[in-house]
């Protein structure tokens, strides 16, 4: 019977079908694998790599790809996710909520930029598998992102760094695990674990929901200690600093009479 013609339970089945998971009463399994299996036995970083690739991963890979998890959990409360989360926790509003409102900003501006880099180092390495020698594909596409477009090269430069301090630290690891020679790794944070994340095999897309799933730690971490602070209703800045009013002057209401 054709897709259109199921009905009943044989429709139901298929409404949310799934490689993921199997699940019933009793059973829980994962890609496969019985969830029991895995308990115990796989770590988190393993885990998400089972969710997302369909096959669990080798030591190294899981090991990578934790390190690149970590390394961006947290910039402090001048990140705007961060501050949303604190600002949403004095609100009084559920951890749940609080975590919520801060994830929802993380788009192309914040939280994007590992993707837009991996997307980047795409095209480099498919003009290079093309026959282009390196430098000049990396100078045509740069050629191309200043023509087409506006604002910073993906995974080059940091506006709060001089120089970021996570980057040294990912690109030796990087080059421990997954040495590629003649690439150059640009100097940020978004730079590195993109090519940590272009080396596993993850695909840019799924880039920034890696970075999501790695930010919600500070998200989540921020948003109950000050939960526990006590504080209602706190703005982007204290009572007595206030904005910058750029409109008219103060003006009479026109008389009506």
């Amino acid at each position: 019977m054709s897709e259109d013609k199921k009905t009943g339970r044989g429709r139901a089945e298929e409404w949310w079908q799934t490689s993921i998971i199997e699940m019933r009463p009793g059973v829980i399994r994962l890609r496969g694998y019985e969830i029991q299996d895995l308990i115990g036995r796989v770590s988190f970083p393993a885990m998400i790599w089972l969710m997302l690739r369909g096959e669990l991963p080798s030591e190294e890979q899981a090991a990578l790809l934790g390190i690149a998890l970590g390394a961006a959990v947290d910039h402090g409360p001048q990140a705007p996710s961060i501050a949303i989360a604190r600002m949403a926790a004095t609100c009084g509003v559920g951890i749940n909520n609080a975590m919520a409102s801060a994830i929802n900003v993380l788009g192309d501006v914040h939280g994007g930029a590992g993707e837009q880099a991996l997307s980047f180092y795409g095209d480099i390495a498919a003009a290079m598998d093309g026959g282009t020698p390196l430098a000049q594909a990396v100078k045509t596409r740069l050629d191309r992102f200043f023509a087409e477009e506006k604002g910073y090269v993906p995974g080059l430069g940091h506006r709060f760094h001089p120089v970021d301090p996570r980057a040294p630290r990912l690109i030796e690891l990087t080059r421990e695990f997954a040495a590629r020679k003649g690439k150059t790794i640009p100097l940020n944070i978004d730079g590195t674990t993109a090519v940590i994340y272009g080396e596993l095999g993850f695909p840019p897309a799924l880039t920034r929901g890696l970075f999501v799933l790695s930010r919600s730690v500070g998200i989540l971490a921020h948003a109950w200690e000050q939960s526990q602070q006590g504080d209602r209703n706190k703005g982007p800045l204290p009572r007595e600093w206030l904005w910058a009013y750029t409109g008219l002057p103060v003006r009479p209401f026109p008389d009506t009479e």
